[in-house]
């Protein structure tokens, strides 16, 4: 166990994404916590930590993805658990955010969710969040404690360096006006140009017009955004794409939610690929072949192990 002022080094894990909890600990060279959590027969969550946590710093690897309130709520009774077992630090990592997207009203009578997660999570007991990609970064701002964001941008950028040295000419594609910064970023990486989807709905009950701001005509593609869910919209835009003269079009975004019938919807798309990291732990029978899939793992061990020796992370921010 490594030593610092906070205790020693825990990492426990929920069921959520049990196969990265277990590459952190690769890369930190620890062991991951025995940890049992169950449900009792009523669907109630029950769960044991054999290992001791008196005064240790843990760290508890767990993505509120699908089914998302099993996810949240494994994760908050994990942190009071920690809490009543007097840990000295309780940091809860959690890759993939969910309720993200409610971060704002948008008509009456409307939660912002994502703020009322935020005060689970401090009230449960959590001291500290690191997380990646939130969907809107002003969500930092909804957490009273303190909130590390996390960037996978680079590692899926990595993905696609053979490819542009290779094949040439691409550019990179925002798919709707808010997504630009990210793009711009994701560009960066690779030094191109971006391109823009704008999509316009002429009239109530029409269906959107997608107008390309930028020059995409005989080039390669490489749509970047933070979430594919459904991926109608995304699939919707290579088309869009590949009608004005894009050549192959890829994809990319840190976090497959793939819900719906979204891997077979990309499957049959324009897509040559679709590139997403393991913050969520995909099923066997979305692992089809445009479906690429990059680890994070190292990424999060670096920021724990800096968390937990009180060093800056500001080096690794994306």
């Amino acid at each position: 166990m490594k030593k610092n002022i906070y205790g020693d080094l825990s990492i426990i894990s929920g069921n959520s994404n049990i196969p990265l909890a277990k590459d952190i600990c690769k890369h930190l060279g620890v062991e991951l916590s025995d940890t049992a959590v169950n449900h009792f027969k009523d669907g109630e969550i029950s769960l044991n930590i054999a290992d001791s946590a008196r005064g240790a710093d843990v760290f508890i690897i767990q993505p509120t993805s699908k089914p998302v309130n099993d996810n949240l709520m494994e994760l908050l009774i994990l942190i009071d658990a920690l809490k009543r077992a007097s840990a000295g630090r309780i940091n809860a990592v959690i890759p993939y955010y969910g309720y993200a997207r409610q971060d704002r009203k948008t008509k009456a009578r409307e939660p912002i969710t994502s703020k009322l997660v935020a005060d689970l999570l401090a009230t449960a007991g959590a001291d500290r969040v690191i997380t990646m990609d939130l969907h809107a970064g002003q969500i930092q701002g909804f957490f009273d404690i303190p909130v590390d964001h996390l960037s996978a941008l680079e590692y899926l950028s990595d993905y696609f360096k053979d490819k542009v040295q290779e094949e040439g000419d691409f550019v990179v594609v925002s798919p709707d006006l808010g997504g630009v910064t990210r793009t711009r970023k994701f560009a960066n990486y690779l030094n191109l140009p971006i391109a823009i989807i704008e999509k316009v709905r002429p009239r109530p009950n029409e269906n959107e017009v997608m107008n390309i701001i930028g020059d995409i005509e005989g080039k390669n593609v490489i749509m970047v955004d933070d979430i594919i869910d459904t991926g109608g919209t995304i699939c919707k835009a290579a088309e869009a794409l590949k009608k004005r003269g894009a050549k192959k079009i890829y994809g990319a975004a840190t976090h497959g939610v793939l819900s719906d019938s979204a891997v077979d919807r990309i499957q049959k798309s324009a897509l040559e690929e679709f590139v997403i990291t393991d913050t969520i732990n995909q099923p066997e029978e979305n692992k089809k072949s445009k479906i690429k899939i990059v680890s994070v793992g190292c990424l999060i061990a670096q920021a724990i192990d800096r968390i937990h020796n009180n060093e800056s992370i500001s080096v690794i921010f994306g």
